[in-house]
């Protein structure tokens, strides 16, 4: 009897947060925008303050919902993406999860270049081309790029106008962080260095030639790694 109690009032639990995130869509509520307050959820949806208490933190578990001290709850900046959706932080042998998330990109990411290729927008190349500089800048200055590098990569996804793909972007931001997290000893200048050969690509609209310079660069990154040998295993 008390299990069956507990079976319903997650259900219930999961339902007023879907009625909330149907709310979200069909009043077209934006990033950052602000949701009704408790009560007057609550009196919408018909439900106790307590249930709506309870569906709002599962919606900010999921990064749906974000809640702000004494302002109130917020549609997510990047919502229902989490940090770490397949509990990456929980693998202890980083130098082999950084390897492996390295084939994962290249089975991912030569393909998101060539679909760049077809619909980029000018604008967006040329945002491509000046990101491609601060991080060649960076690079000669000895300096931290690993953000810049990453908005590299998520600026070519988006490109795709996909609108699945910018949803795998975590996995392609947690392979770049962890691969740069090893000694800058690793050489990467050649690395970087194709991320013009990607940008021209791209803006020559030719697939073909964007997947194999995104395969290129992987490449490179890969055999930085396995350079590295037996001594982060």
């Amino acid at each position: 009897m008390f299990e069956s109690v507990i079976e319903n009032e997650k259900s219930l639990t999961e339902r007023v947060a879907d009625q909330i995130i149907q709310r979200i869509l069909s009043q077209n509520l934006m990033i950052g925008e602000k949701l009704p307050n408790e009560f007057e959820l609550a009196d919408d949806l018909k439900v106790g303050r307590g249930t709506i208490r309870e569906s709002v933190k599962l919606l900010v578990s999921r990064n749906i919902l974000e809640i702000r001290r004494g302002k109130g709850t917020f549609v997510s900046q990047a919502p229902g993406i989490v940090d770490d959706p397949l509990g990456l932080a929980f693998y202890k042998d980083k130098y082999k999860l950084a390897i492996d998330l390295l084939q994962i990109r290249c089975i991912l990411e030569p393909e998101i270049a060539a679909v760049a290729a077809q619909n980029a927008q000018p604008e967006e190349i040329e945002a491509l081309r000046l990101k491609c500089i601060e991080i060649e800048q960076l690079v000669d200055d000895a300096e931290d790029y690993i953000q810049q590098d990453a908005a590299f990569h998520t600026s070519i996804a988006q490109m795709t106008r996909n609108l699945v793909m910018p949803n795998l972007i975590p996995i392609i931001h947690t392979g770049i962080e962890l691969f740069n997290v090893f000694p800058y000893e690793v050489e990467r200048k050649e690395a970087i260095s194709v991320h013009r050969e990607i940008v021209e690509a791209i803006a020559a609209r030719d697939p073909k030639q964007a997947c194999e310079a995104m395969i290129k660069h992987l490449s490179y990154n890969i055999r930085n790694m396995e350079g590295l040998g037996n001594r982060y295993k």
